[in-house]
Formats: structure tokens, sequence, C-alpha cells
């Protein structure tokens, strides 16, 4: 699914990904060690081409929204995913990286969530949205309860990580009235 118009905040802009986008820039954030730990897409890290074919497959999708976050000078810091929307229960799910370190710690995931949360109660009549973090990324969670959320449940020895087992964090948040 492709937006027609970026959505703004006080300092970012969240706009679809074209191809290009796939650069080596955005490749290196899905194979550094730090950066993707909380990723699936550590176990089997794309090359170019495949990262480019799948910008190219959720700008297609009917069903799920990928957006470059972006700050205000241009650069390319991160990316937020709406998705796989569930049109009869009127909900999705969000994930979010901020592959740019420097841009780690700065709200800059908070103010994205807060946008995709509003943009998809907004525009695009969602009842709810749900994301889930592995217990120790502490920064997810707290971005996510800062934009409002509330941590609904956990989910025993979830997720596999280098030091063990994890429990996933149950996330979510429900439009107001």
């Amino acid at each position: 699914m492709i937006i027609e118009q970026p959505i703004r905040t006080p300092r970012l802009e969240l706009r679809s990904l074209a191809p290009g986008d796939a650069n080596e820039t955005y490749l290196a954030w899905l194979h550094d060690p730090e950066v993707n730990q909380y990723l699936e897409i550590r176990h089997d890290p794309p090359g170019l081409e495949s990262l480019s074919s799948f910008i190219k497959q959720m700008n297609e999708s009917k069903q799920e929204l990928l957006l470059g976050i972006c700050v205000k000078d241009g650069s390319h810091v991160g990316n937020i995913k709406l998705g796989p929307i569930d049109s009869g229960d009127h909900r999705a799910a969000i994930g979010i990286l901020i592959g740019d370190r420097a841009w780690w710690g700065k709200g800059v995931a908070t103010e994205a969530i807060e946008a995709l949360t509003q943009y998809a109660f907004e525009e695009l009549s969602l009842h709810r949205v749900e994301a889930g973090c592995y217990e120790s990324n502490i920064g997810s969670a707290r971005a996510f309860e800062k934009a409002g959320w509330s941590i609904e449940g956990r989910r025993k020895h979830r997720r596999a990580t280098l030091h063990g087992w994890e429990d996933e964090i149950l996330m979510g948040c429900v439009r107001p009235g």
C-alpha cells in the first residue's frame, strides 16, 4: 500500500518507500547485529535485490503499509510498518525499526508510532492496533507506552535469543471513543 501524501509530525516525515530506498545504508542496518537483534530478519539478512523486492511487494500490498521514517533534512533513519490489516476485525499490527543509531533514544520511535496510530484510526478507520516486543527491548516498549499504548500481556519464552529464551511483551491501543 502506498500513501499519496507523507504523514508529517513536528520532526518527521513518514513516506512510502521506493525501490531506490533499498540502498547500502538501509542494507547495513539489517546486517548490523545491534540494530537487528530484535528483528526476525536477523536470521537471514537480505541482499539489495531482495530488499528492493520486499519494498515493491509492500507497496503493491492492499493489507500492509511500509513507511520510511525520515527526519526533516530528508535523511531516512528507520521504517515503520502497519499490517497485515485485518479489515474484518478493524485491526493491524505495527512494527518499527530505527536503523540509524544516531537517532536512538531521541523520541523518534514514539513520534512515529503516535503518527501511524493516529493515521490507522482516522484514515483507515481501524479500531485497534497492536505490537509485540522482546522483553529485553525496553526502548521499544517504552516508545509504545509513551505513544499511549498499554501492555496487555506476555507470552512466556516466545523468542529465542543468543542469551536464551525471552518473553514477548504484548502491547495494544484501542481507538478512543
